[in-house]
């Protein structure tokens, strides 16, 4: 039996052991979660929410560890949210991430924690929003959302975030791939990592010239700064710390921020209801009623349209 308010009590004073409980609650759907969210809620809302994506190769992972250490010393609790990939054989994540990142591992103001993507692909785990709530709640002034590098899905990282921090290197085609992959509209602050290499500067060009050629502007709209960083050595990171906080104000004059939050919250509300449904169509009815009407639809006796209307129909009735 899991003491639901104890724990919660625990991961408010900052125990990494009562957050990773939590976390791991949230990941494998217990049936606590629902006391442990409203245990929490309260106590929501307080962290700025930075998220990390890219094509694969760009430095994540070191530019999410050079983060940490810059918001360490500004005096900030910080949590790390690293998506990984899913083990095609146990489902786990992979945890390259958290190797890259055993600096803070003995840090008890930095909490780490590995995610699996679990097929899913957006870039996201389908379990991340009610992580990010554990963390928020756990007193971090600062979380870090680092994405699995999985290319054009990675969008879904805007939907989560406060600030979304895209990243590029030079060489690596992601130019063109920046112009395909719609992340140009996602991204609040641009990182051109690996500056001390060839074509660095001819990257941050085109960056700029892209962004030149996108929606035009409103006097006081937010105008996304380019930042050109090494930070396998720490370089340009402190300037990208000084554009987060940049933005960050600006999301708050402007009433962005809790426009963002608002769209958050109502995205986690559908996506469990959602959920709830499917369950409820197994659980109440059976794969039996769905295989008939699968019959009937396949056979020409019905319409795809008049069989979900029929499922939801007895889904309204029970």
């Amino acid at each position: 039996m899991i003491d639901v308010p104890t724990l919660v009590e625990q991961a408010r004073q900052g125990r990494p052991r009562a957050v990773a409980r939590l976390i791991s609650l949230v990941e494998n759907a217990a049936p606590e979660l629902r006391e442990v969210m409203a245990a929490l809620a309260p106590y929501t809302g307080h962290a700025y929410t930075v998220g990390l994506t890219g094509s694969p190769g760009v430095g994540k992972s070191t530019s999410t560890s050079a983060l940490v250490s810059a918001y360490r010393r500004l005096g900030k609790r910080v949590g790390v949210l690293a998506v990984d990939p899913s083990s095609p054989f146990s489902g786990g994540a992979l945890l390259g991430d958290r190797v890259r990142m055993q600096d803070h591992a003995t840090d008890p103001e930095v909490f780490i924690r590995s995610m699996a993507t679990r097929g899913h692909l957006g870039g996201l785990s389908w379990a991340a929003p009610q992580a990010l709530r554990v963390l928020d709640a756990a007193g971090c002034d600062v979380i870090l959302v680092e994405t699995v590098g999985v290319g054009q899905s990675e969008v879904e990282i805007a939907a989560q975030a406060d600030t979304t921090v895209v990243l590029l290197a030079p060489g690596m085609g992601d130019g063109i791939q920046a112009a395909k992959a719609g992340i140009l509209e996602i991204g609040d602050v641009f990182v051109v990592n690996k500056a001390d290499r060839d074509g660095a500067d001819a990257t941050a060009r085109e960056l700029n010239h892209m962004l030149g050629l996108g929606e035009a502007r409103d006097a006081g709209d937010w105008r996304p700064p380019i930042v050109k960083t090494v930070a396998a050595r720490g370089e340009g990171v402190d300037e990208v710390v000084e554009a987060l906080e940049k933005h960050r104000a600006w999301l708050d004059e402007h009433g962005e921020l809790a426009v963002r939050r608002r769209r958050r919250a109502a995205d986690e509300i559908e996506a469990i209801a959602l959920a709830a449904l499917r369950a409820r169509i197994g659980d109440l009815h059976g794969d039996r009623q769905l295989a008939g009407l699968a019959e009937r639809v396949v056979t020409g006796e019905l319409d795809p349209y008049g069989a979900a209307d029929r499922l939801v129909a007895g889904l309204t009735a029970s």
